[in-house]
């Protein structure tokens, strides 16, 4: 058995354990290992997925916000230490004014969140008292937590944050004078060939664009068009494709959406999280020993679920995305462990 035929079985053998739905693509050194898909974009319709399906990412694409800033501080616009107070005009009048753009980055400024994902365990909940359907764009979640008390001194730690990139969203739109979206399209989904990525309203999605679907109680789906806010931004909600998740990939190791410097900082370990995994500039990182094993990101929501990394020491980039809420997590340690041995 060749070592893709072997990499196909033991993922195989787990994606049919899990029932997953979704795609997997895994390229390594230029060679595509794995491009399948699985499961239903439309249950209803029976309509399956394909490698070229859209799928929500959630804050996978936050590293899509933290590339935008980076552009914006090689530019001159930005600082990493520029503080928040300097850069948006927009009242926090209980933020602490020490806040940075760095700490933003790296979700240690302190400030409040609107959905605190380590102690709040229902996504949906947040749409019982501000209607989702409302959430087209950046500012309309500012009620949600703009005045809000910090939850610790600026710098002090880690502690995930959505609420900071939405703040992110807006520091580029005062910065460009562009929406958010408009900015991210331009910079970054076009230079790079992104063509099937963008930040689609869930009541206009575009063609070959999975629904995400919810499991209930009793076995059957529903669909996750009342449980997410009803277009992404800064904190996450894109879509994508595998394949197009591999082009961001290989632009940004290539340097072609910042300078080798630049790329350098953002990859560069801020932040400790727990043992062995650190945080860089919107993109996790684990280390084996001293080396860095893995950069990568990932996005949970109602409905969706999605990994994705790059492995450094083997040029691999794997992309897992899902219209379900889990499944890329198993997968992706399954091929971890058949290509790239432990760690």
């Amino acid at each position: 058995m060749s070592k893709q035929e072997s990499l196909m079985e033991k993922a195989t053998n787990v994606i049919a354990a899990e029932q997953f739905s979704g795609a997997v693509y895994v390229k390594q050194a230029g060679n595509v290992l794995i491009e399948q898909a699985f499961g239903f974009a439309d249950r209803s319709e029976e309509r399956l997925n394909t490698i070229d399906t859209r799928f929500g990412i959630a804050s996978g694409c936050k590293l899509f916000t933290s590339i935008a800033v980076c552009q914006l501080v090689e530019k001159g616009v930005l600082s990493f230490h520029t503080r928040l107070k300097d850069c948006l005009e927009i009242s926090f009048p209980h933020f602490d004014e020490r806040v940075t753009i760095h700490q933003l980055l790296t979700h240690s400024s302190g400030i409040p969140d609107y959905f605190d994902e380590e102690t709040m365990d229902d996504f949906e909940e947040l749409w019982k008292q501000t209607p989702m359907y409302l959430l087209r764009d950046l500012k309309k979640f500012l009620p949600l937590f703009q005045k809000g008390i910090m939850e610790f001194k600026p710098g002090e730690k880690f502690h995930y944050n959505n609420a900071g990139y939405i703040v992110l969203g807006l520091i580029i739109e005062q910065q460009t004078g562009q929406s958010f979206t408009d900015y991210v399209e331009e910079n970054i989904f076009r230079p790079t060939e992104m063509n099937n990525t963008g930040y689609f309203s869930l009541d206009q999605l575009p063609r070959n664009t999975a629904n995400g679907y919810i499991q209930t109680n009793d076995g059957t789906w529903r669909t996750n068009i009342y449980s997410i806010p009803v277009r992404g931004g800064a904190d996450g909600g894109a879509f994508t494709t595998a394949r197009d998740m591999n082009k961001l990939w290989e632009a940004l190791i290539g340097h072609r959406l910042l300078s080798k410097e630049m790329t350098e900082k953002l990859l560069t370990p801020h932040v400790q999280v727990k043992e062995r995994v650190e945080y860089g500039y919107g993109v996790w990182i684990n280390r084996s020993g001293n080396n860095v094993f893995k950069y990568h990101v990932m996005g949970y929501d109602p409905g969706v679920s999605f990994h994705s990394a790059y492995y450094p020491a083997t040029g691999t980039v794997l992309v897992i995305p899902s219209n379900q809420a889990s499944g890329p997590s198993k997968v992706m340690k399954a091929i971890e462990g058949e290509l790239l041995g432990s760690h």
